[in-house]
């Protein structure tokens, strides 16, 4: 993947995210007017306020993971909420341990790298994204551990970036698999997977 295609789809994906951010917190708007028009609650009210809730966290977690980055950095606190928020409800935990604000180029890797974990996890478990000097480390664990090992193959340093787009042998939601490895390699860094019985884990 070459830096024009890069650069097209993250515009794409900064302008899917920025288009729909705006019809979302529309819906939201209009549910805060139907409750401060003292309308009673409904289970039917409750269920759009959730799914509202839920598309909002996800498109901000896609901005970052598949957006431009630029130079914008992300307090610690930000990045938590995004976490939090985008997790609520699924059986997955996140723990942030940088406190320091991040720049948005690493923080795409650590989501990209957090999403590749979670499809290891099929009952869910903790993941913990943390650093050590200028390394990076997203870490999965949970109860069943099932990394697919052609998936995680696309991973490992000994990948051929010359021996073909690896997005052409995955599905639309295994997309990370490609992007992460491509973009840590523009980055100047080394993508190292770990996988065990207990835990799989991206450093890079």
């Amino acid at each position: 993947m070459n830096e024009a295609r890069f650069s097209l789809a993250e515009l794409i994906g900064s302008r899917i995210c920025h288009d729909l951010i705006s019809p979302v917190g529309a819906i939201s708007n209009g549910l805060e007017l139907l409750e401060l028009s003292g309308q009673p609650r409904s289970p039917e009210i409750d269920l759009i306020a959730d799914s509202v809730r839920n598309a909002g966290a996800r498109i901000r977690f896609f901005r970052i993971a598949y957006g431009a980055a630029g130079n914008e950095s992300l307090s610690s606190g930000e990045v938590r909420d995004i976490l939090a928020s985008a997790t609520s409800g699924t059986r997955f935990t996140v723990h942030y341990a940088p406190e320091r604000p991040q720049p948005r180029a690493l923080l795409r890797l650590a989501f990209l790298a957090m999403q590749c974990c979670e499809t290891a996890m099929p009952r869910g478990g903790d993941l913990t994204i943390g650093t050590a000097g200028a390394s990076w480390q997203v870490t999965g664990a949970g109860p069943r551990i099932e990394p697919d090992a052609a998936l995680w193959a696309l991973l490992g340093r000994d990948a051929d970036p010359a021996a073909g787009d690896p997005g052409r042998a995955i599905t639309p939601a295994q997309v990370q698999f490609a992007l992460l490895p491509a973009l840590v390699r523009a980055a100047g860094r080394a993508l190292v997977p770990r996988m065990s019985d207990q835990a799989v884990s991206l450093r890079f």
